[in-house]
């Protein structure tokens, strides 16, 4: 007896980071130093700041770095979702300081060379909008909206993306099938009809698999192991590069 026949894709939703970006090895308690010294006005040449200044400052990276070691921990555990801003309340950061928008700026530029959009998502977006399919975005992310927009604005990309959803503005993180169910919702699909992308086997297979979701993996990131969640997946897909993906979504769309 034949499977039954799934519908054709109707969209397509990406991961972000490792996915629509490649991969990058970022050192995460340096971007907390980089935060925490400029708050404590520490220059990157510290060699004549007092000691006390210097040991404030590093004790101020440790807590943050800490903080968001336990969100991400959550994320993984139980699916709970986190912000940048609640991760720095909880290491007793106070947004009021006269050098926290120093500090944010400094955070981002750290995070520039790790945030650069993949040259392939251009024509790859461009081509699924030929094949008349939508195109969106659900991220595990602790960043706003606005700064994901404007990092995707920066690179040409915004103008080709018809919905995106971050975990930092509800209440759960992939792979929590209410995650999955949102961004199908904010392209106008039904998960049958919609595709996800990304690089992770457990959030990203995984996760929209629950909810008849086919999954696309883009097994090119090197993972942390601390990071990996053990599950056992079978993707419907794999592209080695994102442009393998227009040739994957043309069988479906042909019925293979």
């Amino acid at each position: 007896m034949s499977a039954p026949s799934r519908r054709p894709p109707e969209a397509v939703i990406f991961d972000w980071g490792g996915t629509l970006t490649p991969w990058h090895t970022v050192d995460l308690p340096e971007q907390w130093r980089v935060f925490a010294r400029e708050v404590h006005g520490v220059p990157v040449d510290a060699r004549d700041m007092p000691v006390e200044d210097l040991a404030e400052a590093d004790s101020l990276a440790v807590r943050i770095h800490e903080a968001e070691e336990r969100a991400w921990s959550r994320g993984r555990q139980t699916h709970e979702s986190a912000s940048l801003g609640a991760i720095l309340e909880e290491a007793g950061v106070d947004p009021a300081h006269d050098r926290h928008h120093l500090a944010l700026a400094a955070y981002r530029r750290y995070w520039e060379p790790h945030t650069r959009t993949d040259a392939q998502v251009r024509p790859l977006w461009q081509g699924l909008h030929d094949r008349g399919l939508k195109v969106g975005l659900l991220s595990n992310t602790i960043w706003s909206r606005a700064y994901h927009r404007e990092l995707l604005q920066r690179d040409g990309v915004l103008d080709l993306l018809d919905a995106d959803v971050y975990s930092s503005e509800i209440h759960c993180v992939k792979p929590h099938p209410e995650a999955f169910l949102a961004a199908c919702a904010a392209v106008g699909v039904d998960p049958e009809a919609a595709v996800y992308v990304g690089d992770r086997p457990f959030e990203d297979v995984h996760g929209p698999q629950q909810v008849g979701m086919r999954a696309i993996w883009v097994p090119h990131s090197d993972i942390p192991t601390d990071q990996k969640v053990a599950v056992e997946v079978t993707p419907d897909g794999e592209a080695n590069e994102l442009l393998d993906i227009l040739a994957i979504v043309d069988g479906w769309l042909a019925g293979r």
